[in-house]
């Protein structure tokens, strides 16, 4: 969970920085322009007042206009040598009245253009075009009009080279830059201790389920931090799976004593059976059929206390050779098989290890061989393999009896539950499911599907790792 939740937190977090890094940095861009343009105007006013006094000079015929106009021109040529900034004086007509250096022209097109225009218009250049930093070979062209008896008579030009404004923008760019990875580092580190306080009792209710899930009755939830909601969540869970782990107990107990209770009267019943058996002809059928009856009812008290203690009982998981324990009750129950006309085998790995409880897995074993052999007709096979796959090790017994349809393959393994074509053979209908209450203990499970051409397969599975490890 916090593999989904942790990025969506992350790009939440980027895109408010981003959305306020950006306007930030066009502000600052901005900022330092400005300052440029305003010292530009600055220093447009002060050669506007001399331009003035040049055009006021040869207005008026005054002999002293070409000194003015030298004086002015050693200014510009001044003011261009120590700052490199070209500037000039334009009439109207474009013609220059002084100039540093005294090649430069105004642009035909462009900025500077629309800057010169503005100013013959009256206006200065408070808003020329941006200059970014990647913009090389940008210029800052700003212009001011030489207002002379109220009427425009020249423009004053100043064309400024943006190296160092756009270092200085690109600077604060990267103190912006870095800021906004500062803030995105604290954002995270945030994010992931968020994340662990929200998560964390998640995380512990998650592991919980999953142990009851898988047979560890007795898992709760320990008390830790987090969201208010999810610390009542948690109790309600203790207490929910106190009750359940109650009402199973009660039910477990309940079988137990009751299988255990009628043992005691079923045995008096069969006795007081005999005994009436002696007074009867011998070979009588209906004593026969009440003495199988009577047995069956035997069978299926002692299944359900075992059904009982295995579904009650823990299992003592260890680091089983299951490859050795198979052959071993391949071994136990061969006699049996032979004394059938059945052939059971044994193929797959010898030796392959996983974790199990060995009396569980032996008897599950024993159940599902036994079942095998039951149904299997004189003549056919029955084949044990053993095999790891992925995480899991598999033990397959496979026979060629009748098999199962579909709908009793979704079926097979439900307590008291047999086939209707199989009612004649004897058995209660709970070895399955002991063997799956044995396994389930221990993390394994039972699976069973066909066996083309006919048969079933039957699945034992238990774990390579350690499941309660994880």
């Amino acid at each position: 969970m916090r593999a989904r939740l942790l990025p969506l937190l992350v790009v939440l977090m980027a895109g408010t920085l981003l959305a306020l890094g950006f306007p930030l940095a066009v502000s600052l861009a901005a900022g330092q322009q400005q300052r440029v343009v305003v010292d530009r105007i600055d220093d447009s006013a002060r050669f506007a007042a001399l331009a003035q006094f040049v055009i006021d000079a040869e207005g008026s015929g005054s002999t002293g206009s070409d000194e003015r106009r030298a004086t002015l021109q050693h200014e510009l040529t001044r003011y261009q040598e120590l700052y490199g900034i070209r500037v000039g004086i334009f009439y109207r007509d474009d013609d220059a009245m002084a100039r540093a250096p005294g090649w430069w022209q105004l642009p035909e097109s462009g900025e500077g253009r629309r800057a010169f225009e503005e100013a013959l218009a009256g206006r200065r250049s408070h808003d020329p075009g941006q200059v970014w930093p990647w913009q090389t070979h940008g210029k800052l062209l700003v212009a001011s009009p030489v207002v002379l008896d109220g009427d425009v008579v020249a423009v004053v030009a100043t064309e400024s080279p943006t190296d160092l404004m756009r270092g200085r923008i690109l600077r604060g760019w990267l103190l912006i830059a870095g800021g906004l990875a500062a803030a995105m580092l604290v954002a995270f580190g945030a994010a992931l201790r968020l994340t662990s306080w929200v998560l964390k009792p998640v995380q512990t209710l998650d592991a919980a389920a999953h142990g009851i899930a898988t047979g560890r009755m007795n898992s709760r939830v320990a008390a830790a931090g987090g969201p208010p909601e999810l610390q009542r969540l948690a109790r309600s869970f203790n207490e929910m799976a106190d009750n359940v782990e109650e009402v199973l107990e009660q039910q477990r107990a309940f079988v137990a004593d009751a299988s255990h209770q009628l043992r005691n009267p079923l045995a008096a019943l069969l006795l007081r059976i005999e005994l009436l058996a002696l007074e009867l002809p011998e070979g009588n059928e209906e004593i026969a059929s009440v003495r199988a009856e009577g047995k069956r009812l035997t069978q299926v008290l002692d299944d359900l206390l075992d059904l009982a203690l295995a579904e009650h009982a823990s299992a003592e998981i260890s680091l089983t050779d299951i490859g050795a324990l198979a052959a071993e009750r391949v071994a136990a129950w061969r006699p049996y098989a032979e004394e059938k006309g059945v052939r059971l085998t044994e193929t797959g790995r010898s030796a392959v290890t996983g974790w199990a409880d060995p009396i569980a897995l032996s008897s599950a074993l024993d159940a599902v061989i036994d079942n095998a052999l039951k149904f299997t007709p004189t003549g056919e096979e029955v084949e044990v393999s053993v095999s790891a796959v992925e995480r899991t090790v598999r033990v397959v017994v496979a026979d060629r009896g009748p098999g199962l349809t579909e709908d009793e393959l979704l079926r097979v393994g439900d307590r008291f539950w047999r086939s209707g074509r199989h009612q004649n053979i004897k058995g209660s209908g709970l070895g399955l499911s002991i063997s799956r209450a044995l396994l389930a203990a221990g993390g394994g499970s039972l699976s069973y599907e066909k066996n083309p051409p006919h048969g079933l397969r039957v699945t034992v599975a238990v774990p390579r790792t350690d499941p309660h490890s994880s």
